[in-house]
């Protein structure tokens, strides 16, 4: 049986990467300086180790950020303060809420706090609408990440059934009408399993791409795929090792070990769709960035 390509990330989250060095360079040079502004408000150590380096990553290619973190537990004016603050700040050019927030906070109000001209993931109503209606302003960070992997090795999608395990707003709505759009990239027939799905299998089975961003480490096994398909796993959960020392292991939703079996390419994890998803994060903040400086034609192609 021949081994699965690695679906790495890596390599095109370097190339973009570098689009974004130049990009800031050429954006200071007009005296506009990108600035990433973050809230967070969770206890969740992952989470929070994920935001650590979203600013190192912006720190690293001479983005500004302002940082508000808010206790999970804090009343949610706190939370929604936080984001009015950033939302009037000037000097911040790109806005970020982590989620999901705590069960007490009205995401949809966070959602329409953030102006749709300094949201860098589709995290805005206006945003997301665009999205759907196939002229996004900006296109969530994971999702534009799943699309540019599977373009870069080649993966067809056209006419091909594509299915989502999940159905948030962040990640798996926005894939699925991207991969279903009209055009390059797209042209796929998508369906979106959840926790409501029955036989979760029968819909994995007949995938000819399978992404899944659910959050449940072993939720799919090898027995659920056909055999040829192409494995996408989104999630990136830390599940505690016996080594009671250790901060544990990343994983996915997919057992990697039975999946490599039926799978004609699958993604590391980690090492797959995470390094991307960095990089089309700060791509999406210089774009936002430039386009508010009305400098968009300065800025170089991928």
């Amino acid at each position: 049986m021949t081994d699965p390509t690695m679906l790495a990330g890596g390599p095109l989250a370097d190339r973009l990467t570098a689009t974004v060095e130049r990009d800031v360079a050429t954006l200071r040079n007009h005296d506009v300086v990108p600035t990433l502004g973050t809230v967070l408000m969770t206890d969740d150590p992952t989470q929070r180790r994920f935001m650590d380096l979203k600013h190192e990553r912006c720190a690293s290619l001479g983005i500004e950020t302002v940082r508000v973190d808010v206790p999970a537990d804090a009343p949610a004016e706190r939370c929604y303060d936080a984001v009015e603050s950033l939302r009037a700040d000037d000097d911040v050019t790109a806005l970020f809420v982590q989620v999901p927030l705590p069960d007490h906070v009205d995401e949809q109000r966070v959602r329409s706090l953030v102006p749709a001209g300094k949201d860098v993931d589709c995290f805005t109503p206006e945003n997301l609408g665009r999205l759907v209606a196939g002229d996004p302003h900006v296109v969530p960070a994971t999702a534009a990440a799943v699309v540019r992997l599977l373009a870069e090795y080649d993966v067809e999608t056209a006419g091909r059934d594509v299915v989502v395990v999940g159905r948030d707003a962040v990640i798996a709505r926005p894939l699925a009408a991207l991969l279903s759009a009209n055009g390059p990239d797209g042209d796929a027939t998508v369906t979106l399993c959840h926790t409501a799905t029955t036989d979760l299998t029968a819909h994995t089975r007949r995938a000819d791409v399978l992404v899944t961003a659910a959050g449940h480490p072993g939720l799919v096994d090898g027995s659920m795929l056909g055999e040829g398909v192409v494995v996408v796993d989104v999630s990136a959960t830390r599940v505690q090792s016996d080594d009671s020392d250790s901060s544990g292991d990343l994983v996915g939703d997919v057992d990697a070990a039975s999946a490599r079996e039926p799978a004609s390419a699958i993604t590391p994890v980690p090492g797959g769709v995470g390094p991307l998803t960095m990089a089309s994060l700060v791509r999406n903040v210089v774009d936002v960035t430039g386009r508010a400086a009305g400098l968009e034609h300065v800025l170089g192609a991928e």
